[in-house]
């Protein structure tokens, strides 16, 4: 018998660790990718809706919480690297993987929401151009009335607004999110978020959500929505 002193268990000469072992063995080298968050540097286009009645100092703590979620997505990224794989201690009551799983999609999501509510703002808002303009005739009949769709969207949920684009009906749709975990559906790209969470306006709105998207459709930036849908393609 010779001991494996890197995977913890004993092995005959010769003979493959068992299954949980290898795993284990694998996931311990194996480096989790972790994310990012821009700072106040990489952003300067969105910190300058102030005119447009966003403040920086909205933005400045805005990004405070987007660092949050980044910060959790990588701790959750650490934990799943490091804990023992096994189906026999996973249970869907709970279980280690349940919890960091389930964490792990909230995390993530309000990341990645952020992400995209952060790149299309600062820019001159109005009617669209390009690609995504005709998307948006073609789905509501005109900008106004997308406009009005976002903005009613906006007001009903709790989370989030987004306008996302379909590629298996190649159009898009103005989505609520609930959470940040609240996706967009299946093979559905998101390409424009409007953040309808308090903490996003009330500094300068206070519960005036009607008026915070205002402002927010005020200071879109469309190219930066034509280029994410360029890639949704």
């Amino acid at each position: 018998m010779i001991a494996s002193a890197a995977a913890g268990v004993t092995a005959v000469a010769g003979a493959p660790l068992n299954a949980l072992a290898r795993t284990k063995e694998i996931r311990k080298n194996m480096e989790p990718k972790l994310v990012h968050v821009p700072t106040e540097a990489d952003i300067q286009k969105a910190l300058k809706t102030a005119p447009k009645g966003i403040s920086e100092a909205t933005h400045k703590a805005h990004l405070t919480l987007w660092q949050g979620y980044a910060n959790k997505t990588n701790e959750i990224r650490k934990a799943l690297a490091e804990m023992e794989v096994d189906p026999a201690k996973a249970n869907q009551i709970y279980s280690q993987m349940r919890a960091l799983k389930v964490n792990y999609a909230f995390a993530l999501g309000g990341y990645k929401n952020h992400n995209v509510y952060f790149d299309t703002i600062g820019g001159d808002g109005g009617a669209p151009s390009g690609d995504v303009a005709t998307l948006i005739n073609e789905a509501y009949g005109s900008y106004e009335n997308w406009a009005k769709d976002i903005k009613t969207t906006g007001i009903a949920g709790r989370g989030w607004a987004y306008l996302a684009y379909d590629r298996d009906e190649q159009r898009v749709f103005n989505f609520i999110g609930d959470a940040q975990d609240t996706f967009p559906q299946w093979n559905c790209e998101l390409i424009l978020a409007l953040d309808v969470y308090e903490h996003a306006y009330f500094l300068d709105f206070q519960t005036a959500r009607a008026k915070y998207i205002d402002a927010w459709l005020n200071c879109v930036d469309w190219n930066a929505v034509n280029a994410r849908l360029g890639k949704a393609k």
